[in-house]
Parts: C-alpha cells; sequence; structure tokens
C-alpha cells in the first residue's frame, strides 16, 4: 500500500510519497496552501493510489499544540471524510530543521529550489517515521 505524507503549513504544505510497499517516504512536492488544496490532494490520492494519508502532528517543544496543530486536524477530517482514506498523525518535531541539514550540494543559483523542498524532504521524513515505528512494508 502506498502512502502520502503531508507537512502541513499556514502558506505550503510539503508532500511525500511512499514506495509501493509502503516502508520509506521519499520527497515529491510542495503545493500552496489555498481553498483548493482538499481538492487537490483528493485528486493525488486517486491519481497515485493512496492507501492513506501520514499528517505531521505539530506540537511545541512543551508537547502542547502549536496554532497550526487544529487546522491540520481539521485538513485531516476533510481529507478523510472527503477521499475515504486513513488519517495518522506522526510528530513533527524537527523535521524541518533535519530536512535543512540533510546534505545537498547546490548550486547558489539553485538556492531557493534548495529552500522550497525543505518541505517535501520535511513530509518524507514525517512519513519514513511514521512508517518505521509502525513497521509497515516490513514481513
Amino acid at each position: 500500500m502506498r502512502y502520502l505524507g503531508i507537512d502541513y503549513g499556514s502558506s505550503k504544505v510539503g508532500l511525500a510519497l511512499s514506495d509501493e510497499s509502503g516502508a520509506m517516504g521519499f520527497p515529491y512536492d510542495i503545493v500552496a496552501n489555498t481553498p483548493r488544496l482538499a481538492d487537490d490532494i483528493c485528486k493525488l490520492i486517486a491519481k497515485e493510489n493512496i492507501g492513506a494519508v501520514v499528517i505531521g502532528e505539530s506540537r511545541n517543544l512543551a508537547g502542547g499544540e502549536n496554532p497550526i496543530a487544529k487546522d491540520a486536524r481539521t485538513f485531516g477530517v476533510t481529507i478523510n471524510d472527503r477521499a475515504g482514506v486513513p488519517i495518522f498523525y506522526e510528530s513533527e518535531v524537527f523535521t524541518s530543521a533535519e530536512a535543512r541539514r540533510a546534505p545537498a550540494k547546490e548550486e547558489k543559483s539553485r538556492a531557493v529550489k534548495k529552500h522550497v523542498n525543505i518541505d517535501a524532504s520535511a513530509a518524507a521524513l514525517i512519513l519514513t517515521s511514521y512508517l518505521s515505528r509502525t513497521n509497515h512494508g516490513l514481513n
């Protein structure tokens, strides 16, 4: 089964897809958080034959919800209602920082692309963390 990972943000959303066995997540895309976001995600779920979605659970360092957490949960409910796929949540603490630290040999002219890819890389880290923790893809 394939999974979709989401790093939900107020202005942009990082996306990652798992391999077919559901063992590991890979950066896929970054999309704008617009009123059409749910439509776009539902289309992607259908196109890529996604069986479940993993959304980063946004919390502050003390473990409480930060301001984006409520919006991410509401978005998860919307996707579940519209696409009919299960929604899971995985901690996203430090995923963006970890994605920024990942080694990359980018030219200065591609620095903007590297920055944008952080959100998709963070989504891949969230997804891979969930898949590893729940032993998906392992026989």
